[in-house]
């Protein structure tokens, strides 16, 4: 499919470029995305919760009462998780919620997220573009011509540009990637996906593989 390669004004440049149908125009998978996107909340969980246990609970282990004749149920230790300030039962332990996802489908994953943009008109191609130094303002008046300045965004770099990335740090509704940086969750959190035209290439060969 042909896309026309805008300015950083907003404006066309009279050019086009093709988008690989393998990539931009399949399908999508669904639950693909769904195992990728999975994976990726589950990698930012650091699973350190811990609730002290029946062993871990400050206290005496002195039995409490004697074992018959109290009318009660027998105790043995203040520790009980029966009794106030005792241990929990089946507590959350520190752990790693991470698990293994092949990468043929975490590429279809990516393909569905790329495929889904262009099928909701929410991706455009720019010709590639630097600030002489990093400038908040520059990068507003970016998303402004774009018709992006109160939507969530993504802009995908073809190789690391320090000056693009810094102007873009302090904007909450915006960021910067490079394409071999691209997750599929990233793809499908912003609501409008800027594809420099220095990183089509890039994309286009890591998931053609």
């Amino acid at each position: 499919m042909e896309v026309k390669v805008l300015d950083i004004n907003g404006k066309d440049t009279g050019r086009k470029v093709q988008l690989s149908d393998s990539v931009f125009g399949i399908e999508p998978n669904n639950h693909a995305v769904y195992l990728d996107v999975k994976q990726y909340l589950a990698n930012q969980r650091q699973g350190t919760h811990k609730a002290k246990e029946r062993a871990e609970v400050a206290g005496s282990t002195r039995k409490i009462k004697k074992q018959k004749g109290t009318g009660t149920a027998r105790a043995g230790s203040k520790k009980s998780p029966l009794f106030k300030g005792g241990g929990t039962v089946f507590g959350p332990r520190p752990r790693s919620y991470s698990f293994k996802l092949n990468k043929t489908v975490k590429r279809l994953a990516r393909k569905s997220a790329f495929s889904i943009k262009v099928k909701e008109s929410n991706l455009v191609v720019v010709e590639d573009f630097n600030f002489e130094t990093p400038n908040t303002k520059n990068f507003i008046n970016v998303l402004k011509a774009l018709g992006l300045e109160n939507k969530k965004s993504l802009f995908v770099l073809g190789e690391s540009n320090k000056n693009v990335y810094l102007s873009s740090r302090n904007l909450k509704a915006s960021s910067v990637v490079i394409n071999s940086e691209l997750s599929t969750y990233e793809i499908l959190n912003a609501n409008n996906l800027v594809l420099l035209e220095g990183s089509l290439e890039g994309i286009e060969e890591n998931l053609s593989k």
